[in-house]
């Protein structure tokens, strides 16, 4: 039998992307996928390191630091030495960043509405149960 379900998931995931960050600018929100990846993570619990938000947004640890080096450079996050530990660098949201929040989390709210156009609660539950297991599957043989 063919399937066509990672083919499916790679082609949603580069729509998804490119009409969520046009929705992003055009709510004055001027961030990447990745530095919206790494803010999501951040807003849920703010100081944390490379390894940690790297974990939590399944973007490889180099990625993340390239990413975060932007973020410091818009003024979005700040780096600083852990002080019980200073081999590790703690990430930590500005006030911008803060402040992006309630606009980044309506226009999330718009994209959810789009992506799920069409399809009943019962549905929503059955497809995101269904991502969970591949999801599962894939972090398990990952390492």
């Amino acid at each position: 039998m063919e399937t066509k379900g990672g083919f499916y998931i790679s082609q949603i995931k580069q729509l998804q992307d490119r009409i969520f960050e046009r929705m992003l600018n055009e709510n004055g929100i001027e961030i990447s996928g990745g530095q919206g990846r790494i803010l999501f993570v951040l807003w849920k619990r703010d100081h944390l390191t490379i390894s940690e938000i790297s974990e939590q947004t399944s973007l490889a640890k180099n990625t993340v630091s390239v990413v975060v080096d932007g973020m410091v450079r818009k003024g979005i996050v700040e780096r600083e030495t852990n002080p019980s530990n200073r081999r590790q660098t703690i990430i930590s949201l500005t006030d911008y960043a803060q402040s992006m929040r309630e606009q980044y989390e309506v226009v999330s709210r718009q994209m959810n509405q789009l992506f799920y156009q069409g399809f009943s609660e019962q549905e929503q539950k059955e497809f995101e149960s269904f991502l969970a297991r591949i999801l599962k599957t894939l972090t398990k043989n990952c390492n």
